[in-house]
């Protein structure tokens, strides 16, 4: 899944008017979707949509601009000195959008975007652009401290610059909630992981459970998740897919040959993603009823309990004296 996005923030004389009340601001973004498809969402249009919101419910105007309409970064300036001025911008997605914005008059923000700090960052060309909008820019948003060490590292910015700001999607939704099974089996990552927990709300640990108390547990989940950054073949995903469960997997390749985005699940590779990702899966009864249908329909086929069995006989006869 490929982000891109951006976001102009139009305020109308804010410095002389923010004692009287509402100001306009205009929220442009490049992966809006159309009437007809506004249940596909981006990651970004998704955020976009988030940051409009925050700003009217602090009494403003927002209007949301497709950034696609824009072919340079003249188009642009133009679009923001039109009549009234724009005041300031904020890009979402430091390439495909910031780039944009490297000619305005105005002062504007970025906020990371996801692929921008892990792919367009390894193409020279790309980083090089990316380099010039963030040392113009007055602030930037990263999703996590990662995110942020990264863009330290490899775009060479004055840390106090870049703010971390996490996406809580439970705080808009409290009924969305994090539910992690397992023992402990690492301490360092156990300690990571409960630190983490307690910051969080929406995310509750559980003890280690039998194989039948946890498939009872994952039959009244809406979802199973898998986050792994390494992966050889997922046992919780096959069992999640055989109680007809949804899943939602990081995008690595022991997932990948699982799960076929958009077909047997959905995958995702950022937390932006994630986030985008199960909102799909909540809002969208069709593709969640295909998915889970497809789902068990594969892993009867594929990773049946007879051909198993079948195949470890066979091999184990191999062993056997001739």
């Amino acid at each position: 899944m490929t982000l891109s996005g951006s976001a102009v923030l139009r305020l109308r004389a804010v410095r002389s008017r923010s004692t009287e009340g509402q100001c306009v601001w205009m929220v442009f973004d490049a992966a809006l979707p159309s009437p007809s498809t506004r249940s596909t969402q981006t990651g970004n249009s998704t955020t976009a949509e988030r940051i409009r919101a925050h700003i009217e419910s602090a009494g403003h105007t927002c209007v949301l601009r497709d950034a696609a309409d824009f072919k340079s970064s003249a188009e642009v300036e133009k679009f923001v000195t039109q009549k009234p001025p724009f005041d300031g911008a904020l890009a979402i997605h430091l390439f495909k959008a910031g780039r944009l914005l490297l000619d305005i008059p105005v002062p504007f923000g970025v906020v990371f975007g996801g692929t921008d700090i892990n792919e367009d960052v390894k193409v020279e060309h790309k980083l090089v652009v990316m380099k010039q909008v963030l040392l113009k820019a007055r602030f930037a948003v990263a999703f996590t401290a990662e995110m942020k060490q990264v863009a330290d590292t490899l775009l060479r910015s004055p840390s106090s610059k870049i703010y971390v700001q996490p996406q809580e999607w439970h705080r808009e939704d409290p009924l969305n909630v994090l539910v992690i099974i397992g023992p402990k089996i690492d301490s360092a990552l156990t300690e990571e992981v409960e630190a983490v927990a307690q910051r969080r709300a929406g995310v509750f640990l559980a003890q280690g459970r039998s194989q039948q108390e946890l498939h009872a547990a994952v039959r009244r989940s809406f979802a199973v998740v898998n986050s792994s950054v390494s992966e050889g073949m997922s046992a919780a995903i096959l069992e999640a897919m055989h109680l007809e469960v949804p899943v939602v997997a990081r995008d690595i390749p022991g997932n990948a040959a699982v799960v076929k985005h958009e077909v047997t699940g959905l995958l995702y590779s950022t937390p932006q993603e994630f986030v985008c990702q199960s909102q799909r899966l909540v809002s969208d009864r069709l593709l969640r009823e295909g998915m889970v249908r497809e789902a068990k329909r594969y892993v009867d086929q594929q990773h049946s309990v007879e051909r198993e069995r079948h195949t470890y006989q066979t091999l184990v006869q191999t062993l056997e004296p001739a």
